[in-house]
């Protein structure tokens, strides 16, 4: 083979073996999370109670449950879990902020920030694997917020910089935000389009 012809094999597995993987972030591996799973809220949006009812499509099997949907979930409630012997091993957190949720549920976005921070050290103290997830798109972004309404950017920057993996929904992530955090802190980020490839991926994650 002439030097030429051997140069441009060599740059083109150089530029395979850089190129980033489509739909991850590729800086560090994925973790492999365990059941079972605590999924809550940071900002009250419907977005918890949607992955819910997409975790539920996978027929997770655990005893006595596989997931439990806790929107306003406390530090005090990893404690408790932890101490019937079947400990949550992942914490999910959805991202996104709703004004009409945090106000039926008679909080403040300073309330669940809080809330959010504590429920995050104590997970760290016990080992869970941590995701954050945006999965409604533009309409949990201060784009499609009211103007001078910065809480759904406030619940992103309470969790999708703590994590060790964030699930994103392409829509929500336009201006780069939430590939920006993945870059600067190392953290791994799948990206999903629809629903199905939301269904899809936590099916890899959680196969058993």
């Amino acid at each position: 083979m002439k030097i030429n012809g051997i140069l441009t094999v060599l740059l083109f597995i150089l530029i395979i073996s850089i190129s980033p993987v489509t739909g991850s972030s590729y800086q560090t591996p994925i973790p492999k999370p365990e059941l079972p799973i605590l999924i809550s809220s940071c900002g009250q949006s419907p977005g918890a109670t949607m992955l819910k009812v997409i975790i539920s499509r996978l027929k997770l099997q655990h005893e006595p449950e596989a997931f439990e949907l806790n929107a306003l979930a406390s530090a005090e409630d990893l404690i408790a879990r932890k101490k019937t012997g079947d400990p949550f091993k992942t914490l999910i957190i959805v991202m996104g902020a709703s004004l009409k949720g945090m106000g039926a549920a008679g909080i403040s976005i300073d309330d669940e920030l809080a809330r959010t921070a504590s429920l995050i050290k104590e997970a760290r103290e016990q080992g869970l694997t941590l995701i954050g997830a945006h999965i409604e798109g533009i309409k949990r972004r201060a784009q499609g917020a009211d103007v001078g309404d910065n809480t759904d950017e406030l619940s992103i920057d309470a969790v999708a910089p703590f994590v060790d993996l964030l699930i994103i929904n392409v829509e929500g992530n336009e201006d780069n935000r939430f590939t920006d955090i993945s870059q600067e802190k190392n953290i791994p980020m799948i990206e999903v389009e629809k629903n199905i490839d939301l269904l899809n991926k936590l099916g890899d994650l959680f196969k058993q």
